[in-house]
């Protein structure tokens, strides 16, 4: 008996020091992710009960605020000044369906919540205020975006190269987020419907095509065949290759031509500015899956970019052991087809680390975030996040994408001045239309970026090209770029770009 007693006071002792454990745990080190979870019912009560902070772009411009209801049962209503313009990265706080972008991202810091003591008294009764996000996000720039977009399926993203922020992020199709925070919750439900419900080309309203839909990338890709060239094989990277129309891929009767067909040849120098396709498919073969596999991946493929939005989607190049039997689909791959699959954020770093001397920095919307006295709670510090190449193998690439500028692909597009760095993609879609994908990423001023931007526009004729309809869109974009660096408005920097 006296045994058994004993071991129910040990069972009973060791219970009590779980429960003591778990207690302590959550009151010290848990307790601040409890009280900022959307899942606690106080926090989703002050979010609306009580007004959310503003959310402000770089240029002091207000996206998102909180506004006093003029109806229904909670008395703050949120406003977006904007609407669609920023709709796609601000997102949503609606008291029917949540929050969404940057509005759930930051959701514990816009929510009102106690704020630091300054006082005794404000240690005894904690004073709850929701604080102010300030992003990277430049309007003028994602006006630019939308006017050349024009209403077309699309994407744009503009990164500063040297620090990872994001200046422009815009998508079509994109929706009016006022709606959806009515009191009404007829409008809002209905809307809810309406934004949810995808177009012809498979693509919600709702969703970011930035950084939500992957497609093959193209010859955009051709850039990292050059650096994986560039950093494991230096004598591939100069390597001649047959000055040819097309080649026959191995194990296989299938030819891969060039671009209408025509002929072209030599090394990698020689190669990008005319976006050679059977040449860049046999640097694929030379270079093999694994140094392929490996370079992508270094580039951030098969990862998901550390940025501040949630539901952002892994960009895709195949793993090395796929290719064993299949060295046509190699080939393919290294020209930016196949299986291969980017976001358009992805192929704006792409163009960052080129411009960044071999460094991709970690992409950040957030600026800043202050208190309701103006104090700052936090202020982003850039940081590094990949770097697939050194500063001396970019120095080799450089002048590649700027030849493909002056006198490649894309020729006539960029002022001189400029001193433009570009890819051109066409990617063909496989589906019975026989669609292309038109991409183009890009940096400026060479000597110097502050600008590293990618466009994609899905779904376009055959007959067009990377360089026809997303040309235009990047010019715009660059010239607006440099424009806002030196202190000039944005919209109207050319005749040929949209006021």
């Amino acid at each position: 008996m006296t045994r058994r007693l004993g071991i129910l006071g040990t069972v009973i002792a060791l219970l009590f020091a779980i429960l003591v454990g778990q207690s302590a745990y959550i009151q010290f080190f848990h307790a601040g992710a409890l009280n900022s979870s959307s899942l606690n019912p106080r926090v989703s009560y002050a979010g609306l009960m009580q007004p959310r902070g503003d959310i402000v772009a770089a240029d002091g411009t207000v996206l998102a605020t909180s506004e006093s209801a003029t109806s229904g049962v909670y008395p703050w209503r949120r406003s977006y000044p904007l609407g669609s313009l920023t709709s796609g990265v601000i997102g949503f706080s609606s008291s029917i369906y949540g929050t969404w972008a940057l509005e759930s991202y930051y959701n514990s810091e816009l929510t009102s919540h106690p704020q630091p003591a300054k006082s005794l008294s404000q240690v005894i009764a904690p004073i709850s205020s929701p604080n102010t996000l300030t992003l990277t996000l430049q309007p003028e720039l994602q006006r630019v975006a939308q006017k050349a977009l024009a209403g077309r399926d699309g994407a744009v993203v503009a990164i500063n190269p040297k620090t990872g922020a994001i200046l422009a992020m815009y998508s079509n199709p994109n929706y009016d987020p006022r709606p959806i925070t009515s009191a009404d919750s007829t409008v809002a439900t209905a809307a809810w419907k309406k934004y949810v419900k995808k177009n012809e080309r498979g693509f919600p309203p709702l969703g970011l095509m930035a950084t939500q839909q992957t497609f093959a990338p193209g010859s955009t890709f051709k850039v990292i065949t050059a650096a994986a060239a560039v950093s494991a094989r230096p004598d591939i990277f100069v390597k001649k290759y047959p000055y040819k129309a097309f080649t026959t891929l191995p194990t296989s009767n299938k030819l891969l031509w060039n671009s209408g067909h025509t002929a072209c040849g030599g090394n990698a120098a020689d190669m990008l500015p005319g976006s050679c396709d059977p040449g860049f498919g046999l640097m694929g073969l030379d270079l093999g899956a694994d140094v392929m596999s490996a370079t992508a991946t270094a580039f951030g493929f098969n990862q998901v970019p550390p940025i501040d939005l949630p539901g952002v989607a892994t960009s895709y190049f195949p793993d090395a052991s796929s290719f064993a039997q299949d060295l046509p689909g190699l080939a393919y791959s290294a020209i930016g087809q196949k299986d291969v699959r980017a976001t358009a954020l992805q192929n704006a770093l792409l163009a960052a680390a080129i411009a960044n001397k071999g460094v991709i920095m970690k992409p950040h919307l957030m600026a800043e975030i202050a208190r309701a006295d103006g104090s700052i709670a936090r202020r982003y510090k850039p940081a590094e996040w990949l770097r697939p190449l050194s500063a001396l193998q970019t120095q080799q690439i450089v002048p590649m994408m700027q030849n493909v500028a002056r006198f490649g692909t894309a020729s006539g597009l960029f002022r001189a001045s400029d001193l433009v760095g570009a890819k051109t993609g066409t990617a063909q879609t496989g589906n019975a239309a026989e669609n292309t994908h038109d991409w183009m990423i890009a940096f400026a001023p060479a000597n110097n970026p502050v600008i590293a931007v990618a466009v994609v526009v899905p779904f376009q004729a055959k007959s067009d090209s990377g360089a026809a309809v997303a040309g235009p869109i990047m010019r715009c974009v660059i010239e607006g770029a440099l424009a806002l660096a030196h202190g000039r408005p944005a919209s109207g920097t050319s005749s040929t770009c949209p006021r």
